[in-house]
């Protein structure tokens, strides 16, 4: 919820109505968002992995590594969204540094929760 805060209150958010793809498995990405409402339904091959709600990050991957998307993003429910490019997410990360620690949370939960699958 931390990461809610700093955006919740941004303007230039994103609407998308439940059941749109937001964006799709293997395209390439150069935008992670964040979700200040509704849920996104994470998908991979077909199988959904994730349901993403309030707070949480979709499509941190490609933004940072710079590689095609490793899963598909759907509105589960009508979300609003805002994203974050890499120019954003520098800036956020210099005057922000939680914020680079919640995105690494995230993700380390995200691996966690794989390997758990294993």
């Amino acid at each position: 919820m931390a990461i809610l805060n700093l955006f919740k209150y941004v303007k230039d958010q994103i609407t998308f109505p439940a059941g749109q793809i937001i964006f799709t498995e293997d395209e390439t990405g150069d935008v992670m968002y964040v979700v200040v409402e509704g849920e996104v339904e994470i998908s991979h091959r077909g199988q959904t992995i994730e349901t993403v709600g309030p707070g949480g990050l979709i499509g941190e991957m490609a933004l940072i590594d710079h590689k095609t998307r490793s899963a598909t993003a759907t509105a589960r429910t009508d979300v609003k969204l805002v994203g974050i490019d890499q120019q954003r997410f520098t800036f956020m990360v210099e005057e922000t540094p939680f914020f680079a620690i919640e995105v690494m949370k995230i993700m380390t939960e995200r691996l966690r929760r794989e390997r758990e699958k294993d």
